[in-house]
């Protein structure tokens, strides 16, 4: 190495052409050194001053307590904002972290601690391969990243055309008192109770899929529902043509209740797009009952004999394969229709051509940033951002290929 730099040094001396350029370069390359070293060292003597005297140069917890002339189990309670701490000591302890600049390992704490997270999550009743399933993927794989903090996940679930089952469930979690919640809320006024118990508990809860403002959560992961809702109805439209006369909005629905506050609110930004860009667009309603799907094919029958003419559609649940399905067995290729979410059938049905756009909202991401959410806040005593949103990703048969493989 010694010898590359001396053949450098000389091959300078010889491009300057001059014989003292060799001793001039030197010595700048060691006034160049020096001053970095002297840098160093300065940095170094300037932060062993600012450090009381006799700090170890590995702060320890004992030693900020020895400092504070408090218990090592005071120190503990304060950087992890516990109570049990009388005002002055908190104060004293404060200000030794501020003036050491402690910064706490958090995760090689929570790993030594051994200590057992308990969460529960609760979630709308479904079938395999339906939306929830690819919520609950997220959840179990973030239980084995995160197997090293001692965590478990109970999981729970409501008919989500039933406001009384939210709350016995509900009821059910809150007298399991756990470490936090994930939850798909439903109607606001049924949710409150809810949240106003884990409140009560001083249990964090997070919201997935739908969001309620008037209750916060300590986070929340899903798209912006009715700005998913406005975006539908331009594509929708764009799709259809700017003449389109008339639309059909899907639901399935039980005794007028939808089934979660997303839909809800998408079919409120979608309506406020049509009245704002095309108010003289008509737009018809077919209501198929949420649990007698037997009904299905007879009540899409009754809605196409009767209106003939409408060519555009989209249904806000996930379960837009039904009237899919229903296009390919009649052959129907002149239906322009509009869903949510990569279920099989659905993306079934875009290759296939009967379903035109799907909108995909990450499901399995929003399950597993929600344990996460919660293992940062509770664990690793981490800032959480309040709303998390999912992108509101358009999806044909061009690009489903990659997107769902991926």
């Amino acid at each position: 190495m010694q010898s590359k730099r001396k053949r450098g040094l000389f091959f300078i001396a010889f491009v300057c052409g001059h014989k003292d350029t060799t001793i001039f370069v030197i010595t700048k390359i060691v006034i160049y050194l020096c001053r970095k070293y002297l840098d160093y060292y300065c940095v170094r003597a300037q932060k062993a001053m600012n450090k009381p005297m006799n700090t170890p140069e590995r702060i320890r917890i004992k030693d900020i307590a020895r400092m504070a002339d408090v218990s090592v189990g005071t120190v503990d309670r304060v950087i992890h904002g516990r109570s049990g701490v009388s005002e002055a000591s908190r104060k004293r302890v404060e200000e030794i972290l501020e003036k050491l600049n402690y910064q706490p390992n958090m995760y090689a704490s929570a790993l030594a601690s051994n200590k057992k997270y308990a969460f529960a999550c609760l979630l709308p009743q479904h079938d395999t391969g339906e939306y929830w399933t690819e919520v609950e993927g997220g959840i179990h794989e973030a239980l084995t990243t995160y197997s090293d903090f001692n965590i478990t996940v109970k999981l729970t679930y409501y008919d989500p055309y039933d406001y009384r089952s939210f709350a016995r469930a509900a009821r059910s979690i809150a007298d399991m008192k756990p470490d936090g919640v994930l939850f798909a809320p439903t109607a606001p006024q049924y949710t409150a109770p809810f949240t106003d118990e884990l409140e009560k508990l001083n249990i964090p809860y997070i919201y997935i899929d739908s969001n309620i403002k008037e209750a916060p959560a300590l986070s929340f992961f899903g798209q912006n529902s009715h700005q998913s809702g406005y975006f539908a109805a331009r594509m929708l439209m764009l799709l259809a043509g700017e003449d389109a006369q008339e639309i059909v909005i899907f639901r399935k629905i039980n005794e007028g209740i939808v089934g979660s506050n997303q839909q809800e609110r998408r079919e409120i930004g979608f309506r406020e797009y049509m009245s704002e860009h095309h108010p003289a667009c008509r737009i018809w309603e077919l209501n198929l009952h949420a649990k007698r799907d037997s009904e299905d094919a007879q009540m899409l029958d009754d809605f196409f004999r009767a209106h003939p003419t409408v060519k555009n559609g989209i249904t806000f649940n996930s379960k837009a394969y039904i009237i899919g399905e229903y296009l390919q067995k009649h052959r129907r290729t002149d239906f322009n229709l509009m869903g949510y979410d990569l279920l099989k059938r659905n993306v079934d049905c875009l290759k296939e051509g009967s379903i035109f756009f799907l909108i995909a909202q990450q499901p399995t991401l929003q399950g597993f940033d929600g344990i996460k959410a919660l293992c940062d806040h509770l664990i690793l005593k981490k800032e959480i951002a309040r709303e998390n949103f999912m992108p509101i990703d358009l999806l044909t048969k061009e690009n489903i290929e990659y997107y769902y493989n991926k």
